[in-house]
Order: C-alpha cells, then structure tokens, then sequence
C-alpha cells in the first residue's frame, strides 16, 4: 500500500513591501526585524502584482508610487504609504500628495511613525472587519465653530447608538472637552499618549479615555502647548478605526503633519466657511491646502451670508462641493454657556445638520 504524504500546509501571507529605494528598504527591514515579522520584498509593480491582493498588509516607498500608479494594481485595504523624511517638506509633500494614486489608508514619514509602523508589520491585519467611519472637521477661519460641528458631529453619532470617539487635535482651539463640559474628568489626553510614543493597544487606548456611555473624548490638558505628534494621531485613529463605529477629529487650519495623516484618513472631510468676504478668502487658503490630503473635502457655509451670493455660490468659490449649512441659532450660544452639548436635544439646525452629514457619511 502506497504511504501517503501529509497534505501541504499553506503558510499564510506575509506584507508587502515595494521600494526600489536602498535606504528606505534597509529601515523598513530593520523596523520588521524589531518586531519580529518577516516580509516579501518587491522591486516594482511587476514583481508586486502576484502578491498585491493577498498581502494582508501592503507598504508602499513613495518613490515606488507612480509606477505602482501606472501599474492600474487593483484597489485594496490596508496600503501604507512611507517616506523618509531626512530631506524635509518636499519629500512630506509629495507623499502626500500622490498618496490617492493607490488609495493608501496611510502616509508616515521616517523616523517619528516607526513606532507606528513596527506594530503594524507584526500584527497586520489590524484592520481586519468593521472599520470605523473616520470625519474631519476644519475651520475656515479661526473661531468660526468647527469644534462646536464637531461634537455636535460626535453627540448625534452617539443619539443614533454609534459607539464614537471625539478627537481634538487643535491645540489653540479651546478644546472639545470644555464644549461638552467635561474638562474635569480624569482620563488619557494627548500629553500621556504622545510620552507613550504611539505604542498604546487600542482598546486600552480607548478605556483609558474621558467618556461617557459609548462617547470617548481625546483632548488636550490645560498646560498642554505643543503639537500632536504624527504617531499619536496615528495610534488615536487606528484604535478609533477598530473599536468605535466614528471618529470625528477636530484639526486646526494650519495643517500640521497630525492633521495632514488625519485627512489622509478620513472617508469625509467638512470645511466649515463663514458667509462673510473675509471668511471665505481665509477659507480658500485653507482649503488649497487640505484638498491635496482628502479628496473628500466638502464645504459647510456657515450663516447668515450677507448680500445676495448664495451658500453654492460660497461653496463653487472654494472649489468644493457644498454638503449642507450651518444656519443661525441663537440658542445655541446659550445651551453652550449653560454646559449642555451642542445638538444635545436633537432638535434646531445645528442637530439636523449634523444627522444629514452623519448620513451622507455612512451611506458611502
């Protein structure tokens, strides 16, 4: 009688990487070594395509994007983005700004995101399953309201039974955590995450945070004076992407890196425009300068708007589709100094707006 042998065993996938820059792969193979994760290396496109779609997790050097672009490789979760940032803005720049070319979820930049990276190598499929829906809010113009759309973006998701998480990564914003009321309540903010160098696991991450029932609040202390650094952000949206069904994150218009890696991933972006002529010229700036990082951007024009131009006519302006707007309501200044979160009720403007663009952002 014949032996049989033992069927083969498949071995699983392992990441991606294509790079055909010496350097980049060389700190690439380091940061896997530390992690103790083994990946398949690719040169170009060619050699990535048997292995592109099976990979669970794909990264990408940014001089290897537009061949990988021209390429046509099929659409796909779970691609990163890297640059080395040794040679400054310019190299930043064009990685985010080619990024879309293969729908990277991430752009990172050498060294700040290795912590970052090195977890993602050893655990991969992090992303695996339901995915949070991930909505940036940007200010036009400096106290023009966007961390009130903000947490009122946060407050109806939580109306609606969506577990949520609230980020508030404007450090000259005044903070979500005094909108909603809740700066005495003990909990992580930035300070602490940034010490931990972006190696938080998320669910503790998110355990750890300021909250109440399904609503979670990552914010600023009171002495805080710095930037975000790009690894917390990123460990804030992969443990909001894994455990929360939104993320809404409140960025300052100057776009730094923290900000430019959040509208990267945002599956929806909303300006937020005042009505007025020098609102929207400080809107345009801003919006030139978002727009590269989120395709996804849409204009909301905040009222009343004098003259006779319209909110379309604001929006067609910027270049921008309008999502909705943000009309007067006054008594919502009042609900505000009285400590109640706006859109809290459900009722009035505010409130209907903000379920009108949590609609839009969960039927794509």
């Amino acid at each position: 009688m014949p032996v049989l042998a033992p069927p083969a065993i498949a071995e699983p996938p392992l990441p991606l990487v294509v790079t055909a820059d010496q350097e980049l792969l060389d700190d690439l193979l380091r940061l896997a070594g530390s992690s103790g994760a083994a990946v398949e290396v690719a040169a170009d496109p060619a050699a990535a395509r048997v292995r592109w779609a099976g990979a669970p997790l794909v990264v990408v050097g940014v001089d290897a994007l537009d061949a990988c672009a021209r390429a046509a490789l099929p659409h796909r979760a779970r691609v990163v983005v890297v640059a080395r940032d040794c040679a400054g803005g310019p190299v930043a720049e064009a990685a985010w700004r080619r990024a879309e070319s293969v729908r990277a979820e991430h752009v990172v930049l050498l060294p700040d995101a290795e912590p970052w990276l090195a977890d993602r190598l050893a655990d991969p499929a992090t992303d695996t399953g339901a995915r949070g829906r991930v909505v940036v809010v940007l200010g036009g113009r400096g106290g023009c309201g966007a961390s009130v759309l903000a947490t009122g973006l946060a407050v109806t998701g939580l109306k609606q039974r969506r577990a949520t998480l609230l980020v508030d990564a404007d450090p000259l914003g005044g903070g979500v955590d005094l909108v909603l009321g809740w700066e005495e309540r003990d909990g992580l903010r930035w300070p602490q995450l940034a010490e931990a160098n972006g190696r938080v696991h998320p669910p503790a991450l998110v355990a750890a945070l300021p909250s109440q029932g399904s609503l979670a609040v990552l914010s600023f202390d009171r002495d805080s004076d710095g930037e975000v650094p790009a690894a917390a952000m990123a460990a804030a949206l992969d443990a909001g992407r894994r455990g929360r069904d939104l993320v809404v994150v409140d960025v300052p218009r100057y776009l730094d890196e923290a900000a430019r890696f959040a509208l990267t991933a945002a599956d929806r972006a909303y300006l937020l425009v005042p009505g007025d002529l020098r609102g929207c010229a400080a809107a345009a700036q801003v919006a030139a300068r978002a727009r590269p990082y989120c395709p996804q951007l849409s204009a909301v024009v905040r009222g009343p708007i004098p003259g006779r131009i319209g909110a379309a006519e604001v929006a067609e302006v910027l270049g921008l589709p309008l999502a909705g707007v943000a009309r007067t309501e006054p008594q919502l200044t009042r609900a505000l100094e009285r400590g109640e979160a706006p859109a809290g009720t459900g009722r009035g403007p505010l409130a209907q707006l903000c379920r009108r663009l949590l609609a839009e952002t969960f039927a794509s």
